[in-house]
């Protein structure tokens, strides 16, 4: 069994449809709602097929979605999403934490409080998300693909990305799939459920945050303890990609999401390990590695746009510096001998 990753399709609507019926909530950028669904859609499909890289100095708003594709059964088992420059159309909130300290000489003591910043500090940032892996697919690596695929989608096409990424991660969710932040913060201010705002953020966007949320610091003493509690963590099913992110160069420096409190993760584009590591090879030859010389298992991905592929593969080098791939991974690919591959070791 051979999966891909290719450019999401106005055709993958059901697919993209049933994964997000199986997210559990909290999942802003993979909603619920074939209409919210098919908007992205549309929006990637006008995306891929703008052929223009135009000025890197200017980065449009656009977005991409991939999917997983059992090459062999054209089965969809994943999603996920890059933008390329959030707060263009609407403004990209985040709570960032900060430290106020007091000093009183008549006690002689220090207080230090930690305070809830809203802010658009992350504007222009491009931004990795929507990843969603089947659950029946949470093996062999599959996820890994998945989420890097979006590096190499970069590097191939840098110039319409920005020189700082960010990826936001789902907070703590309870069993009543509601949000101890949510109710600890925003929701006193909303008059609904973390589940009514979610949805409604999904389908409509940010600007009902900007017209209703308060502008002054919030102190962290004073909200419940069950929201102080879950502040910058991820959601126990986003530990892994939390590590993925941070094996990538990504950091939490104190951005959480507005929402649920998840934590969002910054790095500098150019220094995210499979985009500064991504390299352009000429396919010499497609054969099984023979053993002559060197090779390894790496992500391979080929094509411009809406021809993108990605897949797992061997790659190694003749004597002239010639890339040696092998059969499965080229089949997968729709490459031959002179076509070019961009690669990353696994």
């Amino acid at each position: 069994m051979t999966f891909r990753i290719r450019a999401a399709q106005p055709g993958d609507l059901q697919h993209l449809y049933d994964m997000a019926k199986l997210t559990g909530g909290g999942f802003t950028n993979l909603p619920p709602d074939r209409r919210a669904l098919g908007a992205k859609l549309d929006r990637a499909a006008a995306a891929f097929g703008n052929g223009e890289d135009g000025d890197p100095r200017a980065v449009k708003d656009e977005l991409f979605v991939l999917v997983l594709e059992d090459a062999t059964t054209g089965e969809v088992r994943g999603t996920a999403q890059i933008f390329t420059c959030v707060g263009q159309q609407m403004p990209f909130y985040s709570y960032r934490i900060a430290t106020l300290t007091q000093h009183s000489k008549e006690l002689g003591r220090t207080f230090r409080a930690e305070l809830l910043n809203l802010v658009t500090d992350l504007e222009g940032s491009s931004e990795v998300g929507g990843l969603f892996l089947h659950p029946g697919e949470r093996a062999g690596g599959l996820g890994l693909l998945l989420a890097r695929s979006r590096y190499l989608f970069i590097a191939m096409h840098r110039a319409r990305f920005a020189d700082r990424i960010l990826a936001e991660l789902r907070g703590i969710i309870d069993e009543r799939a509601g949000s101890p932040f949510w109710d600890g913060v925003a929701g006193r201010f909303f008059g609904m459920s973390f589940q009514e705002a979610d949805y409604f953020n999904a389908i409509n966007g940010h600007q009902f945050i900007a017209d209703l949320m308060p502008k002054h610091p919030v102190y962290v003493s004073m909200l419940p303890e069950t929201a102080r509690q879950v502040i910058g963590l991820p959601h126990p099913t986003g530990r892994a990609a939390m590590r993925m992110l941070e094996e990538e160069g990504f950091h939490a420096e104190g951005y959480v999401d507005i929402f649920d409190g998840g934590p969002t993760m910054t790095a500098r584009t150019d220094r995210v390990r499979s985009i500064e590591s991504a390299r352009a090879a000429t396919i010499a030859h497609v054969r099984a590695p023979d053993g002559t010389g060197p090779h390894a298992r790496a992500l391979i991905a080929s094509g411009r746009l809406g021809e993108f592929r990605c897949t797992y593969g061997e790659i190694g080098f003749d004597g002239d510096g010639g890339a040696v791939l092998d059969p499965i991974a080229a089949q997968a690919l729709d490459v031959s001998t002179g076509d070019t591959v961009w690669h990353v070791a696994r």
